[in-house]
């Protein structure tokens, strides 16, 4: 059997940014869930939050690389002002084809007590768009700032039960779409 890959973005790179919590625990989680291998990317390593043109040609090579390689993606995003931060939507445009019939999951990340859930409606239509599949099941970090401690360990056990339904969910249409990936889609 393919080994799935499914990789998860932390889409934010304002200093101080909770978001980095959440991330962490998300891949601790999808470790330890065992069945895809998954690795953390960070967006400030791809974009430059000075700059608002195309990535530079050796960041945009790399993540075509691992997107072309992705059998999915989870993303691990806060909400600023109801929508997603720029520098996610800069590196999510530098792709197209690399994202077809791929799945992603959208864990939202907020200070408040919707964990971001008007973010992650506003970054579903992109990602239609982009012709990912975004999954039903979000996951909702409500209220940042409370739910871990001064190590970075999680305080609501909850988190690790919904991130399941999140992993499982991608994997299965992970598996399903990755054999339709390679048939052309049919014109209208």
């Amino acid at each position: 059997m393919e080994t799935i890959f499914i990789p998860i973005l932390l889409g934010t790179a304002r200093e101080g940014r909770q978001s980095e919590k959440a991330a962490k625990f998300v891949l601790q989680q999808a470790v330890s869930y065992g069945k895809f291998e998954t690795e953390l990317l960070d967006v400030r390593d791809f974009v430059s939050l000075a700059k608002t043109e195309r990535m530079p040609e050796n960041e945009s090579s790399r993540w075509s690389k691992i997107m072309t390689r992705a059998d999915g993606l989870i993303i691990v995003v806060p909400e600023y002002n109801h929508g997603y931060p720029g520098e996610l939507k800069l590196m999510l445009d530098q792709l197209y084809k690399e994202y077809n019939r791929k799945p992603v999951g959208v864990c939202g990340v907020s200070m408040g007590p919707l964990g971001g859930a008007r973010m992650v409606e506003a970054l579903r239509t992109s990602l239609v768009e982009l012709q990912m599949v975004p999954v039903r099941n979000a996951v909702y970090f409500s209220s940042i700032q409370d739910l871990f401690d001064e190590n970075g360990t999680m305080k609501d056990d909850s988190y690790a039960k919904k991130l399941l339904v999140l992993f499982d969910e991608v994997l299965w249409y992970a598996k399903a779409l990755q054999k339709a990936r390679n048939k052309p889609l049919t014109s209208f």
